[in-house]
This record gives C-alpha cells, structure tokens and sequence, in this order.
C-alpha cells in the first residue's frame, strides 16, 4: 500500500514540476491530452470560436469594468451575474479583472472536492459579453484525470479523509526510508558475520546479466533520466561515485590477492 502510495505521489507530482512537468505538458501536447484552456483575447478571435456571445448581454456599469484601472466594486457583480447564466453555479469562486487592456475578465469555479467544479468563462468589461468558456464536463480523459490527481495528491478532492490517507502513506515513507538507511548499516561490508542479516550483493551485477537484460535495463534508466532530468543527474552521479568506490576497492584488494 505504500509503494502504491508512493508511485500515485510521484506520478501526479511531476506533472507540476519544473522540468518534469514541462516534458509532461509536452508529450500530452503531442498525443491530444491537453487542458482546455480559457482565451482572454478581445481581438474577435474568441468571439468566433466561442459562439457564446448571444443571449447573455447585459448592460455594463458606466466606466467600470471596462478597463483594469477603471474597477468598481459594482463591476464584479456585472461579470459574476453573467457568468452565472453561462456556467458559473457554485459557491467557490474566482474573479479576475483584465490584467491588460484588450483582455477580458475571468470567472472561474475553484472547488476542488468532489465533484469537481472549474468551469470558467471570460467576459468583455465593455460590452458584458461573453468571448470564451471552459467546462469541466467537455475536458477529456487524461485532462479530468490530471485535475483529480492533482487534487487527491494535494489532500482536497475527498477532504479529511483525503488527508488522513497522505498522512498515514508519509508515515509509510519516512519509515521506509530510515528502515533502508538501516538495512544499509546491517549489510555494509565489515558487518557482523554473527547477526542474522545476509551480506550486500557483490559488484558487477549488471555485467553478469544476460545482454537483452542489461540492454532493457539501460533503455529504461536512459529514458526515465531524458524524461526526468532531475532524476536523470541523480543516477549519472550516482553511477559515477559507485564507479569510483569500485575502483579504490580493486586497487586495495589487488595487493592482498596477490600475495
């Protein structure tokens, strides 16, 4: 249950890492599995992909919500009213003015507990128009899938049980990891022949291994390290001081074995 713990933390964490989750983004780019996104663009391009212009007009405060600089509280009321008519029906939500001139303002839904609520939609300040919407409904497979796992990861899709479960699997880990430091410690070279624990594996392991299993194996570290760069440095250094502590061991028994 750890493990799988561990494996689900992993795999929804890279997804927002720096350079992990940029090789993420990229893959699902390629295949089709990105996020819709939500276009704040007021150029008229948004207005005709979005086709959700009509029907939800509604007069706009004088001077208030049309520019960034020009905000009043009335304002997000205008642009809160009409996003509820479009898509907008929860409690949890979030309001943002344009952050440039010729951008439009966005409301979007924040409730991150089952059931997911993110729709959103953009507005034009000047007209109280809608110019582009998002709905959690129409994401695809992996997107909703993302979302979630995001969400669980982060302890707030099924709230304090979500919590409790990460806590108990954090435990499991920080367990795990000081028992390995000591199964470490027990299997270590000059170890006590009389305690009940078996010595470490010898070197060379890996060259003793039939070639396809060698070859299997540097694919997928090569892989895992192309597509984790971070993890990929890890191994490389790791690699490299293991080399180098294998070879001050033969040069100190070379002497001994040859007496």
């Amino acid at each position: 249950l750890v493990l799988a713990g561990a494996l689900f933390l992993s795999v929804t964490g890279i997804t927002w890492s720096q350079y992990g989750g940029a090789n993420f983004t990229e893959l699902r780019a390629a295949v089709g599995w990105t996020t819709p996104s939500l276009s704040t663009s007021l150029d008229g391009t948004a207005d005709a992909a979005g086709g959700e212009d009509a029907g939800h007009g509604a007069p706009a405060p004088s001077g208030s919500a049309g520019a960034a600089g020009e905000l009043s509280p009335g304002a997000y009321d205008s642009v809160l009213s009409v996003a509820r008519e479009v898509n907008v029906n929860t409690g949890l939500v979030e309001i943002r003015p344009p952050a440039e001139p010729g951008a439009a303002w966005v409301v979007q839904e924040i409730q991150r507990s089952f059931p997911t609520e993110v729709d959103a939609v953009a507005i034009n300040g000047a007209t109280m128009q809608v110019t582009d919407r998002v709905d959690f409904a129409e994401f695809g497979l992996v997107a909703k899938l993302s979302r979630w796992g995001i969400d669980l990861h982060m302890g707030s899709l099924f709230g304090l049980a979500n919590q409790l479960v990460l806590f108990a699997v954090a435990v499991g880990i920080a367990g795990m990891v000081v028992w390995g430091y000591v199964m470490w410690w027990q299997r270590r070279p000059k170890h006590d022949p009389s305690r009940g624990v078996g010595a470490a594996p010898p070197r060379g392991a890996l060259l003793r291994a039939p070639w396809w299993g060698a070859l299997i194996v540097l694919a997928a570290t090569l892989a895992v390290g192309m597509f984790l760069p971070l993890i990929g440095v890890s191994l490389a250094a790791f690699l490299a001081v293991d080399v180098v502590v294998g070879l001050f061991a033969r040069r100190r028994a070379g002497p001994a074995s040859s007496r």
